[in-house]
């Protein structure tokens, strides 16, 4: 076995991961959750669970979320779809939309996450895939994963604001073999200057607003 990297894969789920940037931002005034401090939070987290790699690195990251087409679409959220489609790329985070429902609903977007995260782990590209979630659907992957090989964490968010409650189910919990909860890194006086990090503040001037703040999400999930 290969010991000179740890190769990680991360797997978003777009809608729960765009809820916590919202929260962070509009509600905690803390910043915008950004996705390349955020990965390297995560590769530090496998490191601390992974021992014995020289390096710990995530070599495929994927983005996973329903789409709007453009007539069901405001000007302002294309500009925010846009601006955020940037960030991913400047991340290394591959986009793979679904379609919405003619109901305005996300359908498909758990299997294209599954289908993508077992491909990626019985190709053997991964050592550990990481799922940005908290919904049980997962747990099946998460078991279908372990039996190639693969391990498996759950990184999650959890908090309570006026839009969303926000945690990880307990069965995807249990059946994962490590486990991330972002938000008790603020309250953990050895993570809490990670935790900071991943937060990326206004420039000077623009302090009321980002020049890509997070879209509010439009789903009904």
């Amino acid at each position: 076995m290969d010991k000179s990297i740890c190769r990680v894969g991360v797997f978003y789920d777009g809608s729960y991961f765009t809820y916590a940037q919202y929260h962070f931002y509009a509600n905690r005034k803390l910043g915008w959750l950004s996705f390349q401090p955020f990965q390297t939070l995560v590769e530090d987290f496998v490191r601390e669970q992974e021992q014995g790699y020289a390096n710990y690195r995530v070599v495929y990251a994927g983005w996973y979320q329903g789409l709007f087409s453009s007539t069901q679409s405001s000007e302002k959220q294309l500009h925010k779809q846009r601006n955020r489609d940037t960030d991913l790329m400047h991340a290394g985070v591959e986009p793979k939309y679904v379609p919405m429902s003619q109901s305005g609903r996300e359908k498909g977007v758990d299997v294209a996450l599954a289908v993508d995260a077992l491909q990626v782990g019985v190709e053997g590209k991964i050592d550990v895939a990481v799922l940005v979630t908290g919904d049980a659907d997962f747990v099946p992957l998460a078991r279908a994963l372990m039996k190639h090989g693969i391990r498996v964490a759950a990184v999650y968010f959890e908090y309570e604001d006026h839009i969303k409650t926000s945690f990880i189910n307990e069965r995807l919990l249990n059946v994962c073999n490590y486990h991330l909860n972002v938000n008790a890194l603020e309250k953990d006086r050895k993570h809490q200057g990670a935790f900071r990090g991943i937060f990326r503040q206004p420039e000077q001037g623009k302090e009321k607003e980002f020049e890509s703040e997070p879209p509010m999400p439009d789903i009904d999930d």
